[in-house]
């Protein structure tokens, strides 16, 4: 299915209070000022400052990714059946995708993005994984490899690094897509476009690129591409609603649905048998999946409800500590989500769709309501309680792809 196009900013989109900061713009999740104004030079030779919003058009280095290479005449063999991405020949896997493992009770033990490797010979594949993952999904491929032919190893950080590249293509807004990406983002002129280590990041509209890079060498990307840190990179992905890695992606407790990653194209209902199916598989044909990754912002206490969600690098919250519980504020009732991680004012988390959204479960009556509240509530590393207010956002992708 093609991914939605973001609309062009609004002005009620851009709602920036003088003494707050700038924000992100919630129609093309870029840098104010607003995407409809000319655009300026975006080239900077030092890192953006980690609290600075992310630009529109910039490139990240991931240094919580790491790389496993599988190289060995039964590699492609083995995948297929532990993976929930397609990769048997009719599919002619030529670029890098998203998938996951799963474990037998079909709950995920790492997301991840494969790569055929072009610089090998025969059948060989790269796997990035969440870099404090990476030692036990080596450690669990090599346990259960068996008597199957192909060489493991758990890639060094210096040896290859993974670079996240996105842009916004024209003043309108519009948001990077998938067969958009030409030779101008990236020069590379000498290159082969098919032996390229990347692939388009399609979990979401405007995620951009992904790139693996021999030891520290930088993209070459156009000039107004700003280098940008990591942390940049998540405020996109968390207003995007884009989970990633074992701290938000839970390990042996997340299902893939409830983590979106249906949603994102990481598994392939026509496929074979692999690990984790059967449960998969069932969900998948029930239709009910209560829970889903969503991003939230936080706001506080005396605050008004925000409309949509928009990045403040001067809100000034504490961030509350992973899978605190949502509640309903001034009311009594079951948890309605737990929260993951966040930056700042954003961040994601496991929700109950019926309860913190407008989103209908199949053959359950929602019980929310227009302008319910929710709050999460820790004790600060101070001692002294801690409570702010979220609310959840339904991202528009989710709803071109269910």
């Amino acid at each position: 299915m093609r991914p939605p196009v973001s609309t062009p900013c609004h002005p009620q989109l851009l709602r920036q209070k003088p003494t707050l900061g700038s924000f992100i713009c919630h129609g093309c999740h870029s840098r104010l000022p607003p995407c409809t104004l000319p655009r300026h030079r975006l080239y900077s030779s030092s890192i953006s400052s980690p609290t600075s919003p992310p630009p529109r058009s910039g490139f990240a280095h991931l240094n919580n990714r790491r790389v496993i290479s599988l190289r060995g005449p039964d590699s492609s063999h083995y995948l297929q059946g532990v993976i929930t991405a397609n990769i048997s020949q009719s599919t002619q896997r030529s670029t890098g995708f998203y998938a996951a493992f799963l474990n037998a009770q079909g709950r995920v033990l790492n997301d991840v993005f494969i790569y055929p490797d072009h610089a090998a010979s025969g059948d060989a594949w790269l796997i990035e994984v969440d870099a404090a993952e990476a030692e036990k999904l080596y450690k669990h491929i090599k346990r259960y490899k068996l008597r199957a032919k192909f060489d493991i190893r758990l890639i060094d950080a210096a040896e290859m690094g993974v670079w996240s590249i996105w842009q916004t293509k024209d003043g309108k807004g519009n948001p990077d897509g998938g067969a958009s990406w030409t030779a101008h983002t990236i020069r590379e002129p000498d290159r082969n476009a098919s032996q390229e280590i990347g692939c388009v990041d399609s979990r979401a509209p405007g995620m951009g690129r992904r790139l693996i890079l021999p030891g520290s060498k930088k993209p070459e990307v156009e000039d107004g591409m700003e280098e940008t840190t990591e942390e940049s990179y998540r405020i996109r992905r968390y207003l995007k609603g884009v989970a990633e890695g074992q701290r938000e992606i839970l390990r042996e407790s997340a299902l893939p649905q409830e983590s979106n990653i249906d949603f994102m194209g990481g598994i392939d209902y026509r496929k074979g048998c692999y690990v984790g199916q059967e449960l998969t598989i069932r969900t998948h044909h029930t239709g009910v999946i209560r829970k889903r990754i969503l991003p939230l912002m936080i706001y506080g206490p005396e605050d008004q409800m925000p409309k949509t969600p928009e990045y403040n690098p001067n809100a000034g919250f504490d961030s509350p500590p992973a899978e605190t519980d949502i509640a309903r504020f001034n009311k009594k009732g079951r948890s309605a989500g737990k929260w993951l991680a966040g930056v700042g004012n954003i961040g994601l988390g496991l929700c109950r769709v019926e309860i913190m959204t407008d989103t209908v479960v199949q053959g359950e009556a929602g019980s929310y309501k227009d302008g319910d509240e929710f709050k999460l509530e820790w004790t600060g590393e101070d001692g002294h309680p801690k409570m702010v207010k979220v609310k959840a956002f339904v991202p528009p992708w989710h709803l071109t792809r269910q």
